[in-house]
């Protein structure tokens, strides 16, 4: 891909579940190396577009361009979908690890079934990343044995041993309790630091507002407001925004 393509474009991207239009012809873009934050209130299909934007669903309308693939196209072939996979990660609210097998077989099964490491290959990149989540000594317990913002840590480490050009955050941390959240947020911040592509879907206003490059603050479907995270957060222009800004504020939020 070209380093001045941006990483995911959409235009006029519509999605619909039966009579129910969830995603209403909204435009947009995210530079490679971007962070952005996807913000608005539930069922306003925030969630619905990150899930897109890996082809988890489908769109019916629009056109949706990710890392230089057409998902628009609704011939995709399973070799170019697996693909689009590996290159864009994907953390999802409930951490979805398979409890059966240790945090360190997580971790590997994707870069030897999909990638086609070698099981030595592929145990030294998870090594390297249970580090970078700060969690090198759980590698052989079963996801039941960690905390909730543990399980998170290790769904990221999992995602960064495909080597993705792309990382999806559908809510990483509203599953969490309070006192875990944190420890989640600042693995996200070091990824951002070192330039990784992030699209995160979140509640967590004070972290949009100083991690994230952009904010998109989706409504009824569509982009009501977009721009640098901070001026968004701190100055929003639309009522609409406004209003959802202060209901974060009185939830403790900000």
């Amino acid at each position: 891909m070209p380093d001045n393509q941006p990483a995911i474009v959409f235009h006029t991207l519509r999605k619909s579940y039966g009579s129910l239009e969830v995603l209403k012809g909204l435009s947009g873009a995210i530079n490679t190396g971007e962070v952005v934050a996807i913000i608005g209130t539930s069922g306003c299909g925030k969630s619905t577009l990150l899930r897109c934007f890996n082809r988890l669903e489908v769109i019916n309308g629009g056109k949706l361009l990710v890392n230089g693939m057409d998902l628009s196209n609704p011939k995709l072939s399973r070799k170019q979908l697996q693909r689009l996979r590996a290159q864009v990660g994907m953390v999802f609210q409930q951490f979805n690890l398979f409890p059966h097998i240790t945090v360190l077989e997580n971790l590997t099964l994707a870069p030897q079934k999909v990638l086609g490491r070698s099981t030595k290959e592929s145990q030294e990149l998870a090594s390297h990343f249970l580090a970078k989540v700060g969690l090198v000594e759980k590698g052989h317990a079963y996801p039941d044995q960690l905390s909730g913002g543990q399980k998170q840590r290790v769904a990221i480490a999992r995602a960064l041993c495909m080597e993705p050009d792309i990382i999806l955050f559908d809510e990483p941390t509203s599953a969490l309790d309070p006192e875990l959240v944190g420890e989640v947020l600042e693995v996200m911040k070091q990824l951002a630091e070192e330039g990784m592509t992030m699209a995160i879907v979140t509640h967590e206003m004070q972290f949009a507002r100083d991690v994230a490059d952009r904010v998109i603050f989706l409504n009824q479907g569509l982009v009501e407001e977009e721009g640098k995270a901070y001026d968004v957060i701190t100055n929003p222009q639309s009522d609409r925004l406004r209003t959802f800004l202060s209901r974060m504020q009185l939830a403790g939020a900000v």
